[in-house]
């Protein structure tokens, strides 16, 4: 049986995957339209449906009020996944963050003191400060109004049949 569900957005850009039970949810409040099916089915005492494959919202949330939640991920998101010492773009696994005023020196862990870093600028700068390590990050750190919203990470070689024509440009 299939576990998952690709979720896309009203004009059809793929947004992330879901378990299969929040997309049955989803078809069942009516919040997004069934675009591709699998032939398994699952069933009720009052009604049987294939398992959606593709869902299609109907419309985008609304931006949530309170602003972009801190995170490592959302961090990585505003730098554009690039090293603020180097400046070069590493895939997540090479990344850290980096306190451009150290927690040693009373530096805390929020948007405007937390840049991106590879790993190898981040344990050179250490627990030192910009002057003293002689690393300024390229830009200043900023907290976010909003984030560009990034496609699923696929893995190419799992990636269902029923979704190929929706993420052709991402695997």
């Amino acid at each position: 049986m299939h576990t998952r569900t690709l979720l896309l957005s009203p004009y059809y850009l793929p947004l992330k995957v879901l378990r299969w039970q929040d997309a049955v949810k989803m078809k069942y409040e009516g919040t997004a339209d069934v675009v591709a099916e699998y032939e398994d089915l699952i069933s009720s005492p009052s009604v049987t449906w294939k398992l959606p494959a593709v869902m299609r919202l109907k419309r985008m949330p609304r931006p949530q009020k309170r602003g972009v939640r801190f995170s490592r991920l959302n961090v990585y998101q505003r730098d554009g996944f690039r090293c603020q010492y180097c400046g070069n773009r590493f895939p997540i696994a090479q990344l850290s963050y980096d306190h451009v005023v150290p927690r040693s020196a009373g530096g805390r862990t929020e948007w405007l003191n937390i840049v991106t870093a590879c790993k190898s600028c981040n344990s050179r700068k250490a627990n030192h400060s910009c002057d003293d390590a002689g690393m300024w990050p390229l830009r200043d750190p900023v907290r976010p109004k909003s984030l560009p919203v990034q496609p699923p990470a696929l893995d190419r070689s799992s990636i269902p049949e029923e979704w190929l024509g929706f993420v052709r440009d991402l695997a």
